[in-house]
């Protein structure tokens, strides 16, 4: 595991550097240098350049990407489905129907407004798929079909509200709904982290729990575990964390399935060594797609959402085909 995490790190850190140097304006590695130590030598247009609008993007991308990937080991593990992600609790669309009716039917409402509105629809949605799949107890197969149900029902509302509404305003919500780190910056990066430590945190430290409930329900209960307990914390948690970053970054597909797929991978089904390969693996990959997004068709920049999904859905489509052929 250390080694992977070392290796991970260093090309975390690759496409840090790359993105800060990397642009519309390019800077020379040691321009990036003498700006990052502070050199009297260094340029203030570089300085701005570094520090007030390419430093806080990559550092959003890092924190939504750990997030994303952090949310998406935990549903794979209370799910027990290997093409589970936050989205299968409707956080997403009840995310995208919030934002998409405050925009529509308030008309110019204030920036702060946005994400605040995505992320109680996204725990809305959550606590209605959690309650409505209660039967004296909970089970993954209910969760999953109500959360298809009723992430169906606000994706109705969404392009209802997008018929109707006002072209611009619509055009504005669905800027945000691509999802983008592009409008960044150093108090939304704060507070973005202040937010998910506790929630990363006890779901680090409930890696056990994660491990017992991967195995069954039966199979966990025989070993002591309260399990419908352990998956109601589990779902706040993983609203409290993916909401968290859809509200910060809009809506970013796919990384919560990708980067835990690509860390069992790597390190085996323990989540204690899941979880910090996984968020690495996220970070990277959303770092990825921001870059990507910037220098593709530049000057033109590509939401990271786009680019992530992308990168997805070919993902997607061979656990698909994996899971077939396996059945035979």
């Amino acid at each position: 595991m250390t080694r992977w995490l070392v290796l991970l790190v260093i090309v975390l850190v690759g496409l840090v550097v790359a993105s800060l140097a990397l642009g519309d304006i390019a800077l020379s590695w040691r321009d990036l240098w003498k700006t990052l130590v502070g050199s009297q030598d260094a340029s203030p247009q570089n300085a701005m350049i570094v520090y007030d609008l390419r430093l806080p993007r990559v550092l959003l991308a890092v924190l939504v990407g750990a997030a994303l990937a952090s949310a998406g080991t935990i549903m794979l593990a209370i799910m027990r489905n290997p093409l589970a992600e936050p989205g299968v609790l409707g956080i997403n669309s009840g995310a995208a129907a919030a934002v998409m009716a405050v925009i529509v039917l308030l008309q110019d409402p204030p920036v702060l407004l946005l994400p605040a509105a995505g992320f109680l629809g996204a725990a809305a949605m959550a606590a209605a798929v959690y309650l409505l799949s209660w039967r004296a107890g909970t089970s993954s197969l209910r969760i999953i079909l109500i959360g298809i149900g009723l992430g169906s029902l606000a994706s109705a509302a969404t392009t209802f509200l997008s018929a109707f509404g006002e072209i611009g305003d619509v055009q504005r919500a669905m800027i945000w709904l691509a999802g983008s780190v592009y409008d960044a910056d150093m108090a939304k990066v704060r507070f973005l982290l202040l937010w998910l430590i506790v929630p990363l945190v006890l779901a680090w430290t409930a890696a056990r729990e994660l491990d017992l409930i991967r195995l069954g329900d039966d199979a966990a209960k025989s070993f002591g575990q309260p399990v419908d307990r352990i998956r109601g914390l589990m779902i706040v948690l993983c609203t409290l964390i993916s909401g968290a970053a859809v509200a910060a970054a809009g809506l970013i597909g796919f990384v919560g399935l990708v980067a835990p797929h690509v860390a069992s991978r790597l390190v085996g089904p323990s989540h204690a060594k899941i979880f910090p390969v996984a968020a690495l693996c996220g970070a990277i990959l959303l770092v990825a797609a921001d870059l990507l997004g910037r220098l593709v068709i530049a000057p033109i920049q590509l939401p990271a959402g786009i680019v992530t999904g992308l990168i997805g859905a070919p993902f997607f489509a061979s656990l698909l085909w994996k899971r077939r052929h396996a059945r035979g």
